[in-house]
């Protein structure tokens, strides 16, 4: 493309990004007077030409241009905020004059080589713009001990995580600090993410909501918490079971993920078994919804998951899981890793879903690591079944134990005919 026809075209995106941001801030202010506003669409898209006009002209004399431009346009941006302040002083807001300025530098930006930052800042920015009621519906939701819990996430991500060896350490060298962490980090974020979408949704959302993205985070603890909601409420117990399978469901793709991110071979082997298991479980499940209409309505199912204190014992048992995993691999081979995971699956999935990814890595290991998940998740299946039994009582278990079972048998039967079957 000729020189002068790539100037066109990155002014020709400045100016676009302009007309965008100055299109959502028009429309909200569309009910203004004429006048009334700091910027419009026709500023803001003047904004972003000239953000561009500047960067190409301080390509010839300068970056230092570009800063005293934009300083010269806060200045100007915010005489104007001021003066009207004085006739809408219940507007107090500088969102559209922080946005002006962001027009000016996305601008700049596309000049300088660089549209598709420029372009995907602009539509993040606008974006950001627009979800405002929803910004703040979600800041009048979320408590203190999600704020609280969203700083440690931070902390255990941003501050510890990089400070950490990453070298191995002990026998085998099966014990890498940073790696472990890591897994902690990512274990605890999926686990947040999950409790939070409840949290902000609401269970009231309804059974399906509540079970899927609170699988996310725990599904024995749903299990164990509506276990003990049917105990005390036998009439909710159909819409109970319902929750309960459907956690139990979403604990197996969020399985396959986290195996497959450490280790992307994993995905053909592992993808049958997954699948089949899963739509087992959501299919029963969604057989039982069409003939239950009541809504769920109790609070959030289970604790805030992100503490400290769980990130260092899930640290611990995944430091201990990983050591096993190499120990029984050498002792005792194939087997060891098996049993392993029928052990590890009837306490905790994610320690051992790591631990088989991570193995998987380092040797022809895949048949066994996902025959190894598949356990796993049996065993931790046959644990939420016998909760909702022997805790839920009768009724529940009839309702959650025989989808569990037939899920599990269907899982071992993929999983014999698509690894094993000679």
């Amino acid at each position: 493309m000729p020189d002068q026809q790539q100037i066109f075209y990155h002014l020709g995106v400045a100016l676009a990004i302009g007309l965008l941001i100055g299109t959502e801030r028009g429309w909200k202010d569309r009910e203004t007077d004429e006048g009334g506003r700091v910027a419009g669409l026709r500023t803001f898209g003047l904004i972003g030409l000239l953000g561009g006009g500047t960067a190409l002209i301080a390509r010839e004399l300068g970056v230092l241009l570009l800063g005293f431009a934009f300083v010269a346009l806060a200045g100007v941006l915010t005489a104007a905020y001021v003066a009207n302040l004085g006739r809408r002083p219940d507007d107090a807001g500088i969102t559209s004059l922080i946005a002006a300025l962001l027009t000016f530098i996305f601008g700049a930006l596309a000049v300088l080589h660089q549209v598709l930052v420029a372009v995907a800042a602009a539509v993040v920015t606008t974006l950001l713009l627009d979800v405002k009621p929803v910004l703040h519906r979600w800041i009048d939701v979320i408590q203190a001990k999600e704020l609280r819990a969203a700083l440690k996430l931070l902390l255990i991500s941003v501050v510890v995580l990089p400070v950490l060896p990453n070298q191995g350490y002990g026998p085998w060298q099966a014990i890498n600090p940073y790696e472990v962490w890591w897994m902690v980090v990512l274990i605890a974020g999926i686990s947040f993410a999950g409790y939070l979408a409840v949290s902000v949704g609401g269970a009231h959302k309804s059974t399906l909501f509540t079970g899927l993205f609170a699988g996310l985070a725990s599904s024995t603890a749903l299990t164990w918490h509506f276990a003990r909601l049917a105990k005390r409420e036998p009439k909710m117990t159909p819409t109970l079971a319902i929750g309960i399978l459907i956690a139990c469901g979403t604990m197996l793709p969020r399985m396959a993920a986290i195996a497959v991110l450490f280790n992307w071979n994993l995905l053909r082997a592992l993808l049958p078994p997954a699948l089949v298991m899963t739509l087992v479980i959501y299919a029963v499940a969604l057989w039982q919804m069409r003939r239950v209409s009541a809504r769920l309505e109790t609070a959030p199912p289970m604790e805030n998951p992100l503490e400290l204190k769980f990130a260092l014992t899930f640290g611990v048992l995944l430091a201990v899981v990983l050591l096993l995993t190499k120990a029984l691999d050498a002792w005792l081979g194939h087997a060891g890793l098996l049993l392993l995971a029928a052990v590890s699956g009837i306490a905790n999935v994610d320690a051992i879903t790591l631990s088989l990814a991570r193995a998987s890595r380092e040797g022809d290991l895949v048949v066994v690591a996902v025959t190894g998940l598949v356990i796993a998740a049996a065993a931790n299946s046959v644990v939420k079944a016998a909760i909702a039994a022997l805790i839920g009582g009768r009724a529940l278990g009839l309702k959650v134990m025989p989808p569990l079972v037939a899920a599990i048998v269907a899982g071992g039967l993929t999983t014999w005919l698509t690894l094993w079957r000679p």
